[in-house]
């Protein structure tokens, strides 16, 4: 039986490849410490996740450990030996990693290089999936002309209708200490396939989202905007007229890229993966598709300053990743993620 390795598996993606590689069949290991807690207080509390997860596959196996903790995790990956590791753990936010800059770089970069080095000691066959962020490319999105438009922004070159690339430049620009340390995180994941010859890859996301975010303020910008409306609480928009993009990918489409990744592996790869231009969406549209759910219009507040570091518009272009692996697409529409997610917060509540 083949054994997978997750790291971060109560949050959004470390569950849904729980979930997925559970139905194929896998032994799964997951590794989480509620540690969205410690950062997000009750509200990113992850428990819940994990609990259902055991109840629901007598193949899940849950470990206790912070990715911190070095000789744990040397300890953790020489018992386990995995097929594939999927690396998901992560200090997530900008506002945060400003104000808790150690706890950011210890988690995001440091205890990345402790998985990569005890699978370069202990599993150098393990394929290792490590998602990362489309932050690492700084503010640099922003200085792509762009037009504006009845209720977003959009991309006024040519050359960006389809969106960020991977080759667009990662340097010189702001970043946020959240977006400097998943840089080095990407980085070292790089230089682990290229020097050692692991099979890795970097998976810079765009807007994650789907049923099982627990999304606050700080993070998880779509999950937290549909709670908001629900519980009639009040949504605060940070600058750039409430019109800034992101594009969308819910965690399924996402576990289905890394099961596409583990069957055909590359060395040192990096994907931009999110919903691109067809599941793109800005806040004020994001309004109103979930007051068209709920009944409920938005109740917010506008803040004129944007978040430091924080992109205007965001696509992401799915064309590599649709070369490299074409028998891989989007399977989840914009309605089907608004709609799964509005139901989970729905069913949360109860």
């Amino acid at each position: 039986m083949k054994k997978l390795l997750v790291t971060g598996s109560s949050g959004l993606i470390g569950s849904e490849v729980v979930e997925y590689f559970c139905i194929e069949g896998w032994e799964i290991y997951g590794i989480d410490n509620n540690q969205r807690a410690n950062f997000f207080g009750a509200a990113g509390d992850t428990r819940w996740n994990q609990q259902r997860l055991l109840e629901k596959y007598h193949n899940f196996h849950h470990i206790e450990l912070d990715i911190r903790d070095r000789a744990g995790i040397l300890a953790c990956i020489e018992k386990i030996r995995p097929d594939l590791l999927v690396h998901t753990a992560a200090q997530p936010s900008h506002d945060l990693a400003a104000s808790r800059p150690f706890d950011d770089f210890d988690v995001n970069a440091v205890g990345t290089l402790n998985l990569l080095e005890a699978t370069r000691q202990y599993s150098p066959e393990t394929v290792f999936v490590h998602m990362s962020t489309n932050k690492v490319y700084g503010d640099r999105p922003n200085t792509i002309p762009l037009k504006e438009l009845e209720t977003r922004w959009d991309y006024d070159e040519p050359g960006y209708q389809n969106g960020i690339p991977e080759d667009f430049s990662i340097d010189r620009s702001k970043h946020s200490l959240f977006g400097a340390s998943k840089v080095a995180a990407d980085v070292m994941v790089q230089e682990y396939g290229r020097y050692f010859g692991i099979k890795t890859c970097c998976l810079r996301g765009g807007c994650l989202t789907g049923p099982n975010h627990t999304g606050v303020e700080l993070h998880g910008f779509l999950s937290y905007l549909i709670k908001c409306n629900l519980e009639g609480k009040l949504y605060r928009i940070f600058g750039y007229k409430g019109k800034q993009v992101r594009d969308n990918i819910h965690s399924f489409d996402v576990a289905r890229f890394i099961h596409a990744f583990w069957e055909n592996p590359r060395c040192a790869e990096v994907y931009n993966l999110g919903g691109g231009r067809q599941n793109s969406c800005s806040i004020l549209e994001a309004f109103e598709r979930i007051a068209s759910l709920s009944g409920k219009k938005m109740q917010y507040e506008y803040l004129d300053k944007n978040r430091e570091g924080d992109h205007i518009c965001y696509i992401s272009d799915l064309s590599k990743m649709q070369t490299h692996y074409p028998q891989w697409h989007l399977t989840k529409s914009l309605d089907d993620i608004f709609e799964e997610v509005f139901i989970s917060w729905q069913q949360r509540s109860l």
